[in-house]
């Protein structure tokens, strides 16, 4: 029986660092034993609160690109393309944003949160927020069904993202005709990090980030520098103690052991002390990975030639898809 189609991505707005490794691209290697996976370098989506500042979204391809391949992915099984270069997803998009209310969008509990985050940008209430940043899962949507995936990897913050797209797919199904598997959103089970500063989540925005392309000497800088609390205990308590509980969680995680051995490790081990070990950890754990991010960032063909088949291999399964899609809507024209 064939694979199931698994899409999943990455929004170019700066290097990933490694909340988004250990959230989600330390999963792709797997998937591709799994599933016919497709990685997308989301420009496009990037665009939508970066319209002002294209050299960002661009400049940044490569580096996104450069971090997945850094996993070791097998590219006859994985395909990794960017999404401006397939145009068939703007038309779908076009069409599927006929499918749903502004209302329902502007309602979409992610897209609330991220607006309010975004007050100098779309004000207080939002007033100035664009259409593109409201309708971002309208897109989303084309991005999923143009090659029919049949499941997209998700935090549970994009739990209603997801949910608006299978809305959409299962109207378009009902109304047309069935073109399209109603996709299901596969939940990460990897706990959320922290920023170093403290902050709710690691963001590239926020500059308190781990990056995958840093050096073992920045990576140790930053976690010197990392916020703690005035405690003397190593332990896990992320409600009461979020700061201290995020470095013992990365320390759980590049050691390969649950928390609670991990804590058992830390006794009587003081913050200093602590912190050193967890930045050898760190980078002994990432070596190997920036060892090989070297050499890719290197290899400007690699880059070109893997993006140039990722677009190839896209553009054939989009144009059959949209066959299907135009003549359901009846727009096939044959004059």
């Amino acid at each position: 029986m064939p694979k199931k189609i698994i899409l999943t991505g990455d929004r170019t707005t700066g290097p990933l660092h490694i909340g988004h490794y250990f959230g989600s691209l330390i999963n792709r290697k797997r998937y591709e034993n799994e599933y016919q996976t497709f990685i997308m370098a989301a420009d496009v989506q990037a665009l939508t609160d970066n319209y002002d500042n294209p050299e960002k979204v661009s400049s940044n391809v490569l580096e996104t690109v450069t971090d997945n391949l850094a996993l070791g992915l097998n590219l006859e099984e994985t395909t990794i393309f960017i999404q401006s270069q397939i145009p068939q997803i703007a038309e779908l998009t076009v069409f599927f944003s006929n499918l749903v209310s502004l209302n329902r969008l502007r309602r979409n509990p992610t897209v609330k949160t991220e607006i309010s985050q975004k007050k100098d940008m779309f004000g207080e209430d939002g007033e100035s927020v664009n259409f593109g940043f409201v309708g971002y899962p309208v897109s989303q949507t084309a991005d999923i069904t143009i090659v029919k995936a049949d499941l997209v990897p998700v935090g549970i913050d994009q739990l209603p993202v997801i949910e608006v797209c299978r809305e959409i797919v299962e109207k378009f199904n009902r109304i047309y005709s069935p073109v399209f598997p109603v996709p299901e959103a596969q939940l990460s089970e990897a706990p959320k990090i922290l920023g170093l500063d403290g902050n709710s989540k690691m963001s590239k925005s926020l500059n308190n980030a781990i990056y995958l392309k840093d050096t073992e000497e920045e990576t140790t800088a930053k976690i010197k520098t990392a916020k703690t609390d005035s405690g003397s205990t190593l332990v896990y308590d992320p409600e009461n103690r979020p700061e201290i509980s995020n470095l013992v969680l990365l320390y759980s995680l590049v050691n390969s052991i649950d928390l609670e051995l991990a804590q058992a490790d830390l006794v009587n081990i003081n913050y200093g002390a602590f912190k050193q070990k967890l930045a050898a950890d760190l980078n002994s754990y990432f070596r190997e990975f920036r060892e090989r991010r070297l050499e890719i960032s290197n290899n400007s063909q690699l880059i070109v030639e893997t993006l140039a088949v990722g677009r190839a291999r896209v553009l054939v399964e989009a144009e059959k898809t949209m066959n299907l899609v135009r003549s359901a809507m009846k727009i096939d024209y044959k004059f």
